[in-house]
């Protein structure tokens, strides 16, 4: 369990300053709430500073509203990054908003999704507002109303679908809720931006400075499947959703010195709005809080030039579980490109056709069930792995493994290592990827136990275990940092 979860909010002293310089490091760590005009806002708002003695600092938005304050139109609360001190790693708190995250309140009683991470509802509400201020409820529906105030104030999307995105299934509810935390009516919100050519909506992703959005789209350019994705030195595109009702989104740095991405989305299914951003979001790891991580990694001698030369560095997400275990499947003891290629012809022999206005994404990755009963050995790969891919597709068609975000790290490897073909690497891999875990550790890798030798022999997998133990619950961060410099090494031996 990571020490940032007993520390919800950051020092007063830390607070105060960071509100006095709008230090954008703590966007979103914190709030200030105002008691003279009843309105909260991020450290980094424009506004002229209140009086010290009005002051209050809450360590998430659905605390201040619960408090009574609401949120300012300025700077805009939703727009600040989320908190990954209480968003990562197993710590019930984390697990339970993972789950919420996922719509888990949308189809499941409070005592179910209690049950589902072992507390009862009265215990999870109890822990809910000891750490968070607020109760799960409250937490569930000051993150819906803020993604609908985003969407009233950037898109033209009618009021209706705007709940319907937001998740409310009635106007009626929706129009209350919001008229009660924002004191205004949802239509006197709107800004009237400006209409696209197309019916794609524009939106700002906001994150936490420093983040190296060169370095993650070099990743994912390495690993792009032509065809269903497409990643250059500006951005990432991607089409999703189905046959039926295709959906497509880009998403690049936003225009000037401001602390976002700027996503363009095409989502045919309103009510899959929320689902998708927040994908997104984990995917481009925008909530994280290099603070944190920095605090601990930078103890170690291997890692502390890296932190200076690359402090943005992000974890990369995937899209799909499913498809980052296959990904992850055929990656086994061959290169990047070799998987890559392995999996192209996955999706141009298996994948479903679609039509998108994007030119070069027309398919969708193969879902399981495609794959369960079929020969991969046609299109290259060996009779093991291609057992392995049909034995996978068949166990989560079983459910006998799954992709649950709220499930503990430890529970996912032991499950998965249970099938034939899949080792503690692959498990971890997929932990980091699909899961977007922060403390996944594929401790057997090669060019990790090359890279944290330093100069020295390679480290058995052994010894990297142990030396990882210090870097805990960020050793996936540790993983991200170790790659890419053995990346930049080699490609300097290369130039050379």
């Amino acid at each position: 369990m990571s020490h940032t979860h007993d520390r919800p909010l950051p020092d007063v002293r830390a607070c105060e300053q960071a509100r006095l310089s709008r230090d954008a490091r703590f966007d979103g760590l914190f709030f200030t709430a105002v008691t003279s005009t009843r309105i909260y806002c991020r450290p980094v708002c424009p506004a002229p500073s209140p009086k010290p003695q009005n002051v209050r600092y809450y360590a998430n938005a659905a605390a201040a509203e619960a408090a009574g304050f609401r949120p300012c139109l300025r700077c805009r609360p939703e727009l600040a990054p989320g908190n990954d001190a209480w968003q990562r790693g197993d710590h019930v708190i984390a697990r339970t908003l993972k789950l919420m995250e996922g719509g888990a309140l949308d189809e499941l009683s409070m005592d179910a999704m209690a049950e589902r991470v072992g507390l009862g509802a009265r215990q999870l509400r109890r822990l809910f507002v000891e750490r968070l201020g607020a109760p799960p409820i409250s937490v569930h529906t000051t993150r819906r109303l803020l993604f609908a105030k985003q969407l009233l104030t950037e898109t033209t999307l009618p009021v209706t679908e705007v709940a319907l995105a937001s998740g409310f299934h009635s106007l009626r509810r929706f129009n209350a809720a919001f008229q009660q935390a924002n004191h205004i009516a949802p239509r006197e919100l709107r800004r009237h931006p400006r209409v696209t050519d197309d019916d794609a909506i524009t939106l700002r992703l906001g994150y936490r400075p420093p983040y190296d959005f060169e370095a993650m789209l070099a990743f994912l350019r390495g690993r792009a499947l032509p065809g269903v994705e497409m990643v250059n030195e500006h951005g990432y595109a991607r089409v999703f959703g189905s046959a039926e009702a295709p959906g497509w989104l880009q998403l690049s740095a936003w225009p000037g010195e401001q602390h976002a991405l700027r996503l363009r989305l095409h989502c045919p299914d309103p009510s899959r709005m929320l689902a998708v951003v927040s994908k997104l979001r984990r995917m481009f790891d925008l909530d994280a809080n290099p603070g944190s991580i920095s605090e601990t990694l930078r103890e170690s001698p291997v890692l502390r030039p890296l932190l200076r030369k690359r402090p943005g560095l992000r974890l990369p997400g995937g899209w799909d579980g499913f498809e980052i275990a296959v990904r992850a499947i055929l990656g086994q003891q061959v290169s990047v490109a070799a998987a890559r290629t392995l999996a192209t012809r996955i999706v141009q022999r298996f994948g479903t056709p679609v039509a998108s206005p994007v030119e070069g994404l027309q398919r969708l990755f193969p879902g399981p069930e495609a794959l369960a009963d079929t020969d991969l050995r046609e299109i290259g790969l060996t009779t093991a792995r291609a057992a392995t891919v049909r034995g996978v597709a068949q166990a989560l068609l079983d459910g006998r493994i799954d992709f649950r975000s709220e499930q503990p790290l430890d529970e996912f490897v032991e499950r998965w290592v249970a099938l034939p073909g899949i080792g503690e690497w692959t498990a971890h891999y997929m932990a980091m990827r699909a899961l977007s875990h922060p403390d996944a550790f594929p401790a057997a890798d090669l060019i990790l136990r090359r890279a944290a030798s330093g100069e020295g022999a390679e480290l058995s997998t052994k010894a990297l275990t142990s030396l990882a133990e210090a870097w805990r619950p960020w050793r996936a961060y540790a993983v991200m940092h170790l790659w890419r410099h053995a990346s930049d090494m080699a490609a300097a031996r290369k130039a050379a």
